[in-house]
């Protein structure tokens, strides 16, 4: 997705996996040092191999969504193992986001990515071949933190192979616009190759891009290396955080609130979120200074970011299931019903910073997280029989919800933190929106079995009813940003 400014920063931050809005700053991108000025078809080659990685990360996030059911029907995982399979990858790529920069620095952008792009292929290949659904989860898991390496690292890998701010900045949109092409592209790719195919051919799919990426890898300047410092007890801790905070949600539902292993977990995501705090005080270098979170400029667009992943992205889950299982939708057209919110989502991301000028940020921030708030409560319309051309309607003001506010919430937050510290601040932006994400698929997993049945409509509205409350109290909190905050 587009970021809307990218300001020079000392530590780089990681760029968001696909979502309703821009992620908006990568520090990556503009603090990567440049280890040698590259001509210009040097630049072309990086930026080709950059673009192929996050298009196939973000192909692979929206075509897994549409491949759920076949997944379901081929390994017998049931709704808890569908929920595992999205969220291991999400709240992976969540965790590492926070030190995934600091890693890129540490072995130039070059190297960085090649790992993760090896990595990620060489998991890819574990999901294809998956025996079972646990084994399914645990490629996940790794996929996931490859992919935390590869986003910050594939923009670094523009920044350094451009030196001219304007030649960059027509790079970094090209690398944007191709995410929202992928992302539009991702369902529906993901319908035909599951419906043609097999799902496991949403994951072989990555295989040969893998390569060519290595290839051209290969034909690119090599990246400089610099100091940066990594916070492995507040790392440690974060993934423990948010695994125990997961498996008590999904598992909750499945086990009961009560059982053994639902309990510890709660406990460990207590004592990882203890940890956390006492490692980041203590660190000298901490991957999330406690100080920037003081600031309502600073707290409020991190929770809006997160309430509004947890709309966006519980909804493509919800409606992924919902085409299929309760509509009987084949892959391909389920696919096909999101590829118009894809476009709105896509001119939207355009129209918001001009809205933002004009208006000032602090309104168009309301406005989007309100409108998001009204999106779920639009989607509660839908029944058994809703046509489908009615669902495509009802999930436009998802788009244009989550569009609308992430372009404004994210430059503010840029502005309300040091220009040293705009890195950590977009680091834990994007860490927080994944984490939205993942609680909602979680929450909605565990209503759609309400009853014992495969899709529950009343534990769909349940769901929908929930997110709109944590959407509607951010909205309302987005209306007491200072005026200051805004300009326009």
């Amino acid at each position: 997705m587009p970021p809307a400014t990218v300001p020079p920063q000392q530590r780089p931050a990681a760029p968001s996996a696909p979502s309703p809005a821009p992620s908006v700053v990568s520090s990556a991108a503009a603090a990567a040092p440049a280890a040698a000025a590259p001509g210009r078809r040097s630049g072309a080659v990086a930026l080709v191999a950059s673009l192929l990685g996050f298009s196939v990360i973000t192909i692979d996030v929206s075509a897994v969504n549409i491949a759920l059911p076949a997944i379901r029907s081929s390994l017998h995982g049931g709704m808890t193992g569908l929920q595992w399979v999205v969220d291991s990858y999400t709240l992976m790529f969540a965790a590492l986001m926070l030190s995934a920069g600091a890693l890129a620095d540490r072995a130039g952008a070059r190297r960085a990515y090649a790992w993760g792009v090896a990595l990620f292929t060489l998991a890819s290949l574990g999901c294809a071949v998956a025996p079972g659904i646990g084994a399914l989860i645990g490629a996940r898991i790794v996929q996931g933190a490859a992919a935390a390496v590869v986003m910050p690292a594939s923009l670094a890998l523009v920044r350094q192979a451009y030196d001219d701010a304007r030649l960059r900045a027509r790079a970094i949109a090209l690398w944007t616009v191709g995410g929202s092409v992928a992302m539009a592209a991702g369902p529906v790719l993901g319908g035909v190759l599951t419906e043609a195919v097999d799902w496991r051919a949403v994951f072989l799919l990555n295989l040969p891009v893998g390569v060519v990426i290595l290839v051209l890898l290969a034909r690119t300047a090599r990246s400089a290396r610099r100091p940066a410092p990594l916070d492995l007890p507040g790392q440690l801790s974060a993934v423990a955080t948010l695994a125990g905070l997961a498996y008590a949600v999904i598992e909750g539902g499945h086990r009961g609130w009560t059982s053994g292993p639902v309990l510890l977990a709660a406990a460990v995501a207590v004592a990882g979120g203890a940890a956390f705090v006492t490692a980041e005080k203590r660190h000298a270098a901490p991957m999330v200074p406690l100080g920037l979170l003081r600031r309502r400029q600073v707290t409020v667009p991190l929770a809006a970011g997160f309430a509004l992943n947890a709309g966006f992205y519980g909804v493509v889950f919800l409606i992924g299931l919902y085409l299929q299982q309760l509509r009987g939708l084949s892959g391909t057209a389920a696919g096909l019903v999101f590829v118009p919110l894809a476009a709105v989502t896509t001119a939207m991301n355009l129209i918001s910073p001009r809205l933002a000028e004009r208006f000032g940020r602090r309104a168009v921030i309301a406005a989007g997280m309100t409108l998001m708030a009204l999106a779920m409560g639009v989607l509660l319309a839908l029944t058994g029989t809703t046509p489908v051309w009615a669902v495509v309607l009802l999930l436009a003001p998802t788009g244009v919800g989550g569009a609308l506010a992430v372009p404004a919430l994210t430059a503010l937050l840029m502005e309300a933190v040091p220009e040293h510290r705009a890195g950590t601040a977009s680091g834990l932006l994007n860490a927080l929106r994944q984490t939205g994400g993942a609680l909602s698929v979680a929450l909605f997993g565990m209503l759609l079995q309400d009853g014992g049945e495969d899709f529950s409509l009343s534990g769909m509205r349940w769901g929908l009813v929930v997110v709109g409350a944590v959407l509607a109290v951010t909205a309302v909190l987005a209306t007491r940003l200072p005026r200051g905050g805004a300009r326009g």
